[in-house]
């Protein structure tokens, strides 16, 4: 193969974006393209590419294989980052320099007219940008956990609530930055940072941050922390294709996530849109995985066995599996591309509950294959929440039933896992079971369970009868009071598993959870106060999951009012968006009377309808 390095392709606005562009030497073209926009260095290996056996494969490598099957290979540094000119502002300019990049290729003598995108995370977001502006010769695409469904809901932000995996990110990458790479003081004064004690001194100001050096990176950072409201800032192209289905091409599109990863409803409401939208086939495929880590069976301290691997299960590989992709979707005729299409999820859970030899949970799986996502036969399940704080699907009776607890943004509930990705080095996602472990930042490190404290109330059922499916998306309706004029209500599901020689106490294991800001309750666009001792409903929207709910276990739903440092912490002050001064103390109270009923609504699959589905007995 040729390669031409560095090429600079010119934007709109007059900036180079530096490109690596491999060529086939031993075919005739032109040919088609497929690309990869990112900003994680176009010369290094990307972390996507590790295979289960250990390998993980170069540009080279990856351009190797393209270039043999007669596409040319493209890669490309996203603007201000390592080789590219311009100043980098996180997502805004991509679908632009997506489509400005597109248009110059498909000019090339080498180019046929048809081009295909892939990239994982940030370079899949840069791809859902630029689609919604409809590029010349954009005919397939490869999403892989990424691409803005609503970056104002799954991101960014969700449910009003700040995500601190942005504030990570942006200190991580920083480092990274053209100003600390060419000034060594500079790298080393982000270096020195105690990143830690950072995320104890929140909310952050301008200069008065671990970003100071960086004032771009800080500036962006504060600027999405601060924007609460849903306004035009959330509604670009790069970070809001919702506002843009109706403009996307229609084209076959590959999209990966999976359970603990950070982009579920992003993915799952992209593939929803096309699907519906576009008459191109589209395919799914939801594993266990944390973001990108397809060939590791394990989730945080939870394992699903040799099965949730990607490789030789789904596909042969994960290369394989997009070269695969690409044939057809840009060498076949447009009236062929639709040949290969469903949804192929993995159902978690089934498994022995023992301590594997790597002291994990073993809580198993399987993947299940459909051509609908949710699942042919989902029903809805209502568990209430009473005020002996059961789950039951008979609704309260009780004329008057409440629950109070007081909430200090001093003292957090501490994030113990979760779907989320970034958050190096202060947290981390997957699943564990729900103890204040010292590994984790903000607990009390004395491996108490977080359901006893006096700030978590939890609800659960019976031990299960029955294997109970849960397969698709759920909410929580709450109706709630404060005395505060701001708080927060977060909701985690649990999968809770009965005491065992390996596990005395049980394993409380998280599944998925959510969190509203309750100003946010009526409207994104226009937040409210509370109004002190008013009884208001507020609607928790988790990510989708797919979990069995194995007989003899119990389902939880841990209600409270943080989950730190996952998301930023309410003030419970009402002050505006990351500027609070003056924090204090809310007395919150969950109704759970017959005329303001709390519960819990399910999408649930009857066990006989899951194709060779067998209830497992209880080892």
């Amino acid at each position: 193969m040729q390669l031409l390095r560095n090429q600079p392709i010119p934007m709109r606005d007059g900036v180079h974006l530096a490109t690596d562009i491999y060529l086939p030497v031993d075919a005739k073209g032109p040919f088609p393209v497929v690309i990869e926009r990112t900003p994680y260095d176009k010369s290094k290996p990307s972390r996507s590419e590790k295979q289960l056996d250990g390998h993980h494969l170069s540009r080279e490598n990856m351009a190797a294989r393209f270039t043999a099957q007669g596409f040319v290979a493209v890669f490309q540094d996203c603007r201000g980052r390592y080789a590219s000119e311009g100043v980098f502002t996180k997502y805004t300019a991509e679908g632009e320099d997506g489509y400005d990049s597109l248009a110059w290729i498909i000019e090339q003598p080498w180019c046929n007219g048809r081009i295909g995108s892939m990239g994982l995370s940030y370079a899949a977001h840069t791809q859902l940008a630029m689609a919604c502006l409809h590029p010349p010769g954009l005919s397939s695409m490869v999403l892989d956990s990424g691409g803005f469904a609503n970056a104002f809901q799954c991101g960014i932000r969700q449910g009003g609530a700040f995500e601190l995996k942005q504030a990570t990110w942006a200190w991580r990458q920083a480092k990274e930055s053209p100003a600390a790479l060419a000034d060594p003081l500079i790298r080393h004064a982000l270096e020195q940072e105690d990143i830690h004690q950072w995320f104890g001194r929140m909310p952050w100001q301008a200069g008065q941050s671990p970003l100071r050096h960086v004032p771009e990176y800080e500036a962006y950072l504060l600027e999405q922390w601060a924007r609460g409201s849903f306004g035009p800032y959330w509604q670009k192209p790069g970070i809001y294709a919702e506002g843009h289905y109706d403009q996307l091409p229609d084209i076959p599109v590959l999209f990966m996530s999976s359970w603990y990863d950070a982009y579920v409803s992003s993915t799952l409401a992209n593939y929803a849109a096309f699907s519906r939208n576009n008459k191109a086939s589209q395919q799914l495929i939801m594993g266990p995985w944390l973001h990108g880590d397809r060939n590791i069976s394990h989730s945080g301290n939870v394992e699903f066995g040799p099965r949730a691997a990607f490789d030789g299960q789904v596909a042969e590989n994960w290369l394989s599996c997009r070269l695969n992709w690409f044939e057809r979707s840009l060498k076949s005729p447009l009236e062929q591309t639709s040949t290969h299409a469903g949804v192929k999820v993995f159902l978690m859970g089934g498994g022995s509950g023992a301590k594997d030899r790597n002291g994990r949970l073993e809580h198993g799986g399987r993947w299940l294959e459909s051509q609908h996502w949710p699942l042919p036969g989902s029903q809805q399940l209502s568990l209430y929440l009473d005020r002996q704080q059961q789950l039951s699907s008979k609704p309260p009776t009780a004329d008057e039933a409440h629950l109070s607890y007081r909430v200090d943004p001093a003292s957090p509930v501490p994030t113990i896992g979760g779907a989320l990705t970034s958050g190096a080095p202060v947290f981390v996602g997957g699943a564990f079971d729900q103890r204040e472990h010292p590994d984790f930042f903000g607990t009390r490190g004395d491996n108490s369970p977080l359901a006893e404290r006096s700030d978590v109330l939890s609800f659960q059922t019976e031990p299960l009868k029955d294997d109970l499916v849960v397969a698709g998306p759920l909410r929580i309706e709450l109706w709630i009071e404060s005395d505060a004029p701001d708080t927060d209500f977060t909701a985690k599901l649990v999968d809770v598993y009965p005491a065992s020689a390996d596990y005395p106490q049980g394993y409380a294991m998280n599944i998925t959870d959510g969190i509203r800001r309750c100003r946010y309750r009526d409207s994104w666009e226009a937040p409210q106060l509370l109004t002190p001792g008013k009884r208001v409903k507020i609607v928790i929207e988790p990510f989708a999951t797919c979990n069995l709910f194995k007989r003899g276990h119990r389902l939880r739903l841990d209600i409270a009012s943080s989950n730190f440092p996952h998301f930023d912490v309410n003030p419970n002050s009402g002050e505006a968006e990351g500027q609070a001064q003056h924090p204090r103390i809310a007395c919150n109270t969950l109704h759970l009377s017959a005329r303001f009923a709390s519960r819990l609504v399910l999408t649930v699959i009857p066990s006989g309808l899951l194709p060779g589905f067998e209830s497992q007995p209880i080892d």
